[in-house]
């Protein structure tokens, strides 16, 4: 059946991030206002401007994948793998889903810098015949998808995103269309990160992007407040499982959200910068909410990209007032889970789109949880600080990439009709 009208359900997530090394504990941490932001300890941070970030603590690649695919597999693929095995057990799709329309949409900014910066030492300092055999394999920014498919035994499209920090939500709304074209029954969508090296962190503090509250790590992400001074890097990874509603519903799947539709625009404006007014970002929504067949007094909740940075959050605002009208931008929640998560770069959509799904799924509204200052024009209901218990029936989550890149899912409360 190839048709626009088939609906696309979420039925399996998967997490490992600086709040936790599962998809629920991640959730429960992000609603506790707990901060996964610290110093640095992967590499040295001395040198750097910013020394903080939010790093997948204690972790050990063999404590979760086989041993020779540990070390054949960059730590950003690692994250893909252990995020989608996650995901794909909690939707109880294995045997049930013929694997040529299961496919795999993973998206990464970055991709395998810390093999590239790696093998790049190797090849100066001991000669390019001591490269490593399969450096390429595991440097390459469509290696997590591929990887997660043969993992798996996924033999649909298969194939990567790659916007920046839009990525994994391109993933998602791509993986969403695929599937309403009859392309797939089902789809793992998400993203993955490893961006914790030298080149890294040291490009993104040549950029001057990121927080320099070096001396208070844990509300150094502190989005649409008067105080913010950059965004904090971050790494980790996220997967949904997107599913075709009756294929969902003929075997009793668990459904945590319905994802109703997507925008995705591009500001042509600006490398780095948002469009003035954030006017990519706003018919992102506007589009989102139509391809929905919402209209904007639908809206509940965003979850917003909320970086950090002075010009994301006070054009994101405006966005949102522009998009959804001044009246409904002031009545809804908005609130941006990188105050604790950090910036996850190309796995950020994933995570947000999750931590969405929940909100809509249990009637709990993750917090701002480090606004203590609104922004002058930073006006609306941040939910600071503490989570909101609220019964919620549509939520936007937004992602913006360097280049320009805006996308918007819209998720709705599945209620079983």
């Amino acid at each position: 059946m190839q048709s626009m009208d088939r609906r696309v359900v979420i039925t399996g997530v998967g997490a490992i991030s600086p709040i936790g090394m599962t998809a629920r504990e991640s959730w429960e941490n992000a609603v506790a206002g707990r901060s996964g932001i610290r110093r640095i300890s992967l590499i040295d941070p001395s040198d750097f401007s910013s020394q903080i970030g939010g790093e997948v603590k204690g972790y050990d690649p063999e404590e979760y994948l086989e041993r020779k695919l540990a070390k054949r597999t960059d730590r950003y693929t690692q994250f893909a793998l252990i995020s989608a095995r996650e995901a794909f057990e909690d939707s109880g799709l294995e045997g049930n889903i013929e694997p040529e329309r299961l496919g795999v949409i993973i998206g990464s900014g970055i991709g395998g810098i810390t093999t590239l910066e790696r093998e790049h030492k190797v090849a100066l300092d001991k000669g390019v015949h001591r490269i490593n055999p399969f450096f390429c394999p595991m440097m390459i920014g469509n290696i997590a998808a591929g990887q997660v498919g043969i993992d798996i035994g996924a033999k649909g499209l298969n194939f990567s995103a790659v916007s920046a920090c839009a990525s994994s939500g391109h993933a998602i709304a791509i993986g969403a269309d695929m599937i309403r074209l009859g392309r797939a029954e089902a789809i793992l969508s998400g993203g993955s990160e490893a961006p914790m090296t030298l080149t890294g962190i040291g490009g993104f503090c040549a950029l001057k992007a990121l927080s320099r509250r070096n001396d208070d790590p844990q509300t150094a992400s502190r989005p649409f407040d008067r105080d913010r001074d950059g965004f904090v890097i971050a790494e980790g990874g996220a997967v949904v499982v997107l599913e075709e509603l009756e294929h969902a519903r003929a075997r009793g799947a668990n459904i945590i959200a319905e994802l109703s539709g997507s925008g995705m625009t591009c500001d042509a404006y600006h490398i780095t910068a948002p469009a003035e007014n954030g006017e990519g970002s706003a018919r992102a929504m506007r589009l989102a909410i139509e391809n929905s067949g919402m209209v904007p007094e639908d809206i509940d909740y965003i979850n917003a990209h909320g970086t950090s940075t002075q010009l994301n959050d006070i054009n994101e605002t405006i966005a949102i007032k522009t998009a959804l009208g001044e009246e409904n931008a002031r009545r809804i929640m908005v609130s941006s889970t990188k105050s604790v998560t950090g910036h996850m770069l190309g796995a950020a959509g994933a995570i947000e789109a999750i931590f969405t799904s929940f909100a809509l799924n249990e009637g709990v509204i993750p917090p701002t949880a480090t606004l203590q200052n609104p922004d002058e024009g930073c006006d609306l209901d941040y939910v600071p600080g503490k989570a909101r218990q609220a019964v919620i029936h549509a939520a936007l989550s937004n992602s913006l990439g360097f280049g320009g890149h805006n996308v918007t899912l819209a998720l709705r409360k599945y209620t079983g009709e």
